[in-house]
């Protein structure tokens, strides 16, 4: 078996086959693909099945196709989603801009001292980039 560099070849149609073969978490045959993609035929979609085999992203079981080496980094799959892990650092980074924005706003007199201010800060920069890897992630699995 031939293994292609999956980076360059891994585009367009056949990524949409690879990631509903990655989403579903089970074996699909041609037809379900097919339907699935809306391909205009079962040979296209084998086509793109046959250039997976190549790369060593798939294998071909009795009940379907089936992956066998994820090459989309930073996600994790739960039950049929697949969820960036940047997702974890945006909800740990809001809930906790929350709570500082919550406990500043109880104390009496607000006052935002040069600590709170670059606490508060940080903790927007990490969220915003947060949320920047987060897209970045969801384009490239989406």
């Amino acid at each position: 078996m031939r293994e292609n560099n999956p980076d360059s070849d891994l585009k367009g149609t056949t990524l949409r086959v690879y990631k509903l073969l990655l989403r579903e978490g089970k074996a699909l045959r041609v037809t379900e693909i097919q339907r699935t993609l809306s391909l205009s035929s079962a040979s296209v979609a084998q086509y793109h099945l046959d250039k997976l085999l190549n790369m060593g992203l798939i294998q071909e079981e009795q009940s379907g196709f089936i992956v066998v080496r994820v090459v989309i980094e930073n996600v994790i799959r739960i039950r049929r989603r697949l969820i960036p892990i940047q997702a974890a650092y945006v909800a740990f980074f809001t809930f906790t801009l929350s709570s500082m924005v919550v406990i500043l706003a109880m104390s009496e007199p607000v006052v935002v001292n040069s600590l709170d201010f670059i606490a508060l800060s940080v903790n927007i920069v990490a969220l915003a980039v947060s949320l920047i890897e987060m897209r970045r992630t969801l384009a490239k699995t989406i």
